[in-house]
């Protein structure tokens, strides 16, 4: 897995040349069949009427927020299913009250404590693999009987390896990982939608 970038570029137009082929390699690089998980998973969890929950710091936290849009609007939209969406991002009074009190380290694993049930679904997204707030996360939904999805990069760090579906992504540049985590939020939704329409005539006509 190659650095990049690895040399300076004298143009914006020869840097999107190369991030562009950087980032069809990272996408090639996740895991198909973990994808086809992912869905069922999440589909499950619509269908059978648990909540998913979502985390993510910096980048990975807007992508967590995103989720929510992709799924209540996205996946709901026209479709037979109705999924329960929560980010555990969102929520900034209860976040820096958690870090400030408890440590930065809970600020999700405190949420899910309270909140989570057997049989919810934790999406937890780090392009590290190894940010200590999300790992806390993933062990808290395991505690509680949760299933975990983790969205990772670089060499997938813990986070791979503790979940029970690993999308990782082969990159080391936040920016191509973080590219394709959106992307693959994307996909899931559009698919899961689409195998569920109630009309699949309108699959040409429903802007997400």
């Amino acid at each position: 897995m190659a650095i990049f970038p690895n040399r300076p570029f004298d143009h914006a137009a020869d840097y999107a040349d190369a991030y562009f082929a950087r980032l069809a390699e990272a996408a090639a690089s996740v895991d198909r069949a973990a994808l086809d998980r992912a869905a069922a998973l999440i589909t499950a969890a619509a269908q059978e009427g648990r909540r998913i929950y979502s985390c993510g710091n910096g980048g990975s936290a807007a992508i967590a927020n995103h989720l929510v849009c992709d799924c209540l609007k996205g996946i709901r939209n026209e479709s037979t299913l109705r999924p329960e969406v929560v980010s555990l991002s969102t929520t900034i009074e209860l976040i820096t009250a958690i870090g400030n009190d408890l440590g930065y380290d809970q600020i999700f694993s405190y949420q899910l404590e309270s909140l989570g049930r057997p049989g919810d679904v934790l999406m937890a997204i780090s392009s590290s693999g190894n940010s200590p707030n999300i790992l806390a996360a993933i062990q808290a939904a395991r505690a509680i009987g949760m299933t975990v999805i983790a969205m990772t990069g670089f060499d997938g760090g813990a986070a791979a390896r503790m979940a029970d579906v690993s999308l990782h992504v082969r990159a080391e540049n936040y920016g191509l990982v973080e590219d394709i985590h959106q992307a693959l939020m994307h996909l899931l939704a559009q698919f899961i939608r689409q195998q569920h329409l109630a009309d699949p005539s309108t699959i040409g006509r429903i802007k997400f």
